[in-house]
């Protein structure tokens, strides 16, 4: 019998692995996170966290005030079709109605010492290089590793770290889901997302802005394409300015993502001052893994949470919130199967999970994914952007539905036709 380094091993240390390690350590299990980064590390992402991520946090017992650089806002400004409207973010039984603004560099920090705060052990610099496999049931029963320096390079040997779960929380390239033969899902939507930061006076605006119009070629002329620019304040006196494509598969084409951001922010009023010359680093690109876009989430003793399972919203790029929530459903779950009797009733606990995480999302990411489908047609952007936009009753459902925040318990219109089209919608 080999010795167990722990309950549960985490490979991964972004909000999804933190998350969960939270939840397991506060909960009295012996949790080990591996992490191939050093703490503060960068991360592409537009750092606008929605009132579902805020609730996350919340559920976590994480503090967000304002002196530690936690900026709220109030909802979304929209522009497009020569439209500008603010909507604020709908009143919610549970949900904050307010989102925050906080650097990626400084959310996956505090989230990580939040989990060590709780009992969690997290190394860092330790690169995981493949599952350790059971010989007589193929089960993942451990991983094995070795540290690294901060470029990445070997820096000591492999050792082997085993537990009786193994969380896969190691994003959209998920070596640990790859051993096991879990490509990712052609059927499913990649998006692309391209950001950097400005020092600019428009810092500390408390809306966060969606541009939804983005054009190839041409700024003014050319086809529209399937996403958005935001421009969000961090309040530090930067902004954060990048566009997400939440095409089906944003990626293969031909289109420099990097030139579109620098052409449309050349585009912007001067003084805003997104000009080269007030950049603050370089423009950073990553993908978007979306709507379940590798499945299953549980499968031979590995869970699958976060960018790894593919659960960033396809109607909007966002990732933190559904991060977050597919860990607090695994911790539930693997908190379960640590509790079972015996091997039948671990697995049973296990299996437990993909089926929550697919009751909670899998119907609202169907109709995403025919979003997506849509949007992918330059005629349909026109078409939705002229006639929409104008219509503030009309933008009210949509930032309901694409920001997934309805209420099931409200007798507003807009809500219940939002949460009827996520019943009626499979949960595929």
């Amino acid at each position: 019998m080999h010795q167990q380094d722990a309950d549960v091993l985490v490979v991964g240390a972004g909000p999804s692995g933190s998350t969960l390690a939270r939840h397991l350590a506060s909960a009295g299990r012996r949790v080990l996170v591996l992490e191939k980064a050093a703490f503060p590390r960068e991360k592409v992402c537009g750092d606008g966290l929605t009132p579902r991520a805020v609730h996350e946090l919340d559920l976590l017992g994480l503090p967000t005030p304002a002196a530690d650089g936690w900026v709220r806002n109030r909802g979304l400004r929209l522009l497009g079709g020569g439209v500008r409207l603010q909507v604020p973010w709908p009143e919610i039984s549970d949900y904050p109605a307010h989102g925050l603004v906080h650097t990626r560099s400084r959310f996956d920090h505090a989230l990580v010492e939040h989990a060590r705060a709780g009992g969690a052990t997290v190394l860092e610099r330790t690169s995981v290089t493949g599952p350790v496999l059971d010989p007589r049931t193929g089960h993942v029963v451990g991983v094995t590793a070795r540290p690294v320096d901060d470029a990445g390079r070997r820096a000591g040997e492999v050792r082997t770290y085993r537990a009786p779960v193994v969380v896969a929380a190691d994003g959209v390239g998920s070596r640990l889901a790859l051993a096991l033969g879990l490509a990712r899902r052609e059927d499913r939507p990649l998006g692309i997302a391209v950001r950097t930061y400005f020092t600019s006076p428009r810092s500390d605006d408390d809306w966060l802005e969606s541009w939804l119009e983005l054009r190839e070629g041409d700024s003014s002329t050319g086809p529209l394409l399937p996403g958005y620019g935001w421009v969000f304040g961090v309040g530090d006196g930067t902004s954060n300015v990048g566009l997400g494509v939440l095409d089906a598969d944003a990626g293969s084409g031909d289109i420099d993502y990097r030139d579109l951001l620098r052409r449309w922010t050349a585009a912007m009023p001067a003084e805003w001052r997104f000009r080269e010359e007030d950049q603050v680093g370089p423009i950073r690109g990553a993908a978007l893994p979306m709507a379940f876009n590798r499945t299953p989430h549980y499968t031979r003793g590995l869970v699958l949470v976060g960018d790894s399972g593919g659960m960033v919203n396809p109607f909007n790029g966002e990732g933190i919130a559904y991060a977050m929530q597919s860990a607090r459903l695994a911790a539930r779950a693997v908190d379960d199967a640590l509790a079972a009797a015996d091997a039948r009733g671990r697995e049973r606990a296990l299996q437990s999970y993909p089926a929550a995480v697919r009751a909670d999302l899998g119907g609202y990411y169907t109709l995403g994914r025919v979003f997506v489908s849509l949007i992918g047609h330059p005629e349909v952007m026109r078409i939705a952007t002229r006639f929409g936009l104008p219509r503030p009753g009309v933008m009210k459902l949509v930032v309901k539905l694409l920001a997934n925040l309805a209420d099931p318990t409200s007798k507003d219109a807009t809500d219940r036709v939002v949460v009827a089209l996520k019943r009626l919608a499979p949960a595929a």
